[in-house]
């Protein structure tokens, strides 16, 4: 049996045919057989089939003799934090996140929040998982079977985000949230407890039937009632997120949507302040506004392959304050390393109240200095022809060839980078310039036309 679930530093797949109970209870198994842990802490999104395959992740955990720590319903940063925070062996979240509604999957890390990727593992685990599911599948504990047990996180997680705040200085702002109806709505109310803003709350109830579409506002079809409420409340922000809130996405009091690449450079530039030479880590899409931002703040500029995995291995290994990527993934030291979804826009608030500056006025100068095409999807037939095609066709231009992720070439006052996604069957295209509105446009055209196929 092939298990077509497990991706390059994830697990993600249909239900059921990809991924089913069975399936997550070999899992179970097979992380159990990998690790050796004594104790793991789970928990799950809001999607339907999430808690029936948790049980069944539980079960093969404890059928191997693991402690199981349950947190239920949570968001994927809250199983990062309670694995470092009350020093777990390792943690599983079951979530698909902004896949459709009849995805789900699981993303998997063992001590100190340490991903366990394609390359650190998570190929052993589906081949131990395949071995049991093509074989008898007997369960039931073989030696001494582990227990369960529930965790009460979410205070000590709460102290934590909150750490990021100086409520002596923070603004009380009005701030329009979209969870989506994902599971950031239960965090939002534990820190509107604590914060003098007032919160606009949309689409805010955990609901897996996703009413209003599935939480991902990179679609721009899903960024409209953020945008209006913005303006019908003239608010100074807004804010939404992913289903499993590992993502947040920004835009000014002018309804604007902010890519996630200016935020990178806004961020960086916040942590340099505070940490002299210390290394930033980005990925290689969109690169130019980041280098730029932490050159001139003194620090050290990192480009690591993109993915969650990779940038948190790369960051432990130069020991980055910060880490982020053009995605809307921003990774924290003081967070294990990890990707959160709520640090981001506490530490924006903060900016936007310490600097006496709008969000628009915080981004403005930076998305004029490297204005940027904002990632463009495509469906081609042969994906790796394609790229060979447009690195031939650029080749004579080039100042720089990388393939550290896909394809990025630099040419004078333009680069773009063009890469094969590692979660959906789909390339991705990246383009900027240095100053230049109207030159980023023609050539983002060019480079679709030579790609082709179908929007994604």
């Amino acid at each position: 049996m092939t298990l077509e679930c497990f991706k390059a530093y994830d697990i993600r797949g249909r239900v059921p045919d990809q991924l089913n109970e069975d399936v997550a209870y070999a899992i179970g198994l097979a992380y159990a057989r990998f690790l050796n842990p004594r104790k793991v802490v789970v928990g799950h999104d809001i999607r339907l089939c999430s808690p029936d395959l948790t049980d069944q992740l539980v079960e093969g955990l404890n059928d191997a003799g693991v402690d199981v720590v349950h947190i239920g319903q949570c968001g994927t940063e809250e199983i990062y934090f309670a694995t470092e925070h009350f020093k777990m062996d390792g943690g599983i979240v079951v979530t698909a996140s902004h896949n459709p509604k009849d995805y789900n999957g699981m993303k998997l890390v063992r001590e100190e929040s340490k991903p366990i990727s394609g390359d650190t593992g998570l190929n052993d685990i589906r081949e131990m998982a395949e071995e049991w599911l093509s074989g008898d599948r007997k369960r039931g504990s073989t030696g001494t079977r582990g227990t369960l047990s529930q965790l009460a996180h979410r205070d000590d997680y709460l102290d934590r985000l909150m750490s990021h705040v100086n409520l002596e200085t923070v603004k009380p702002l009005r701030i329009v949230v979209n969870a989506g109806n994902g599971a950031a709505g239960p965090v939002l109310d534990g820190l509107a407890k604590r914060l003098p803003f007032k919160f606009i709350r949309l689409h805010h109830e955990p609901d897996g039937s996703f009413p209003h579409g599935v939480p991902n506002p990179l679609l721009v079809e899903n960024r409209k009632p953020t945008a209006d409420a913005i303006l019908q409340n003239k608010a100074d922000l807004g804010i939404a997120w992913d289903g499993d809130f590992d993502r947040c996405f920004f835009f000014d009091e002018n309804a604007r949507f902010i890519e996630g690449y200016y935020i990178v450079g806004l961020l960086a530039e916040a942590f340099l302040q505070r940490n002299e030479g210390a290394a930033v880590v980005h990925d290689p899409r969109l690169t130019w506004n980041t280098v730029d931002i932490v050159n001139a703040t003194g620090g050290r500029a990192v480009m690591s392959k993109t993915g969650h995995a990779f940038i948190k291995e790369r960051m432990r290994l130069e020991n980055a304050v910060y880490g982020g990527e053009m995605s809307a993934h921003h990774y924290f030291r003081d967070f294990a390393y990890c990707d959160s979804g709520m640090v981001p826009w506490l530490l924006v608030t903060q900016l936007m109240s310490d600097k006496d500056l709008s969000m628009a006025q915080l981004v403005d100068e930076r998305m004029a200095l490297f204005p940027a095409s904002g990632e463009i999807n495509r469906r081609v037939d042969d994906a790796a022809a394609v790229l060979t095609a447009i690195e031939s066709r650029f080749q004579g231009d080039a100042e720089s060839v990388d393939h550290t992720d896909g394809l990025s070439m630099v040419m004078g006052d333009w680069r773009f980078n063009v890469r094969m996604s590692n979660t959906e069957p789909v390339v991705r295209l990246n383009v900027e310039s240095r100053g230049d509105e109207t030159l980023m446009q023609a050539k983002t055209q060019q480079v679709l036309a030579l790609l082709g196929g179908e929007p994604a």
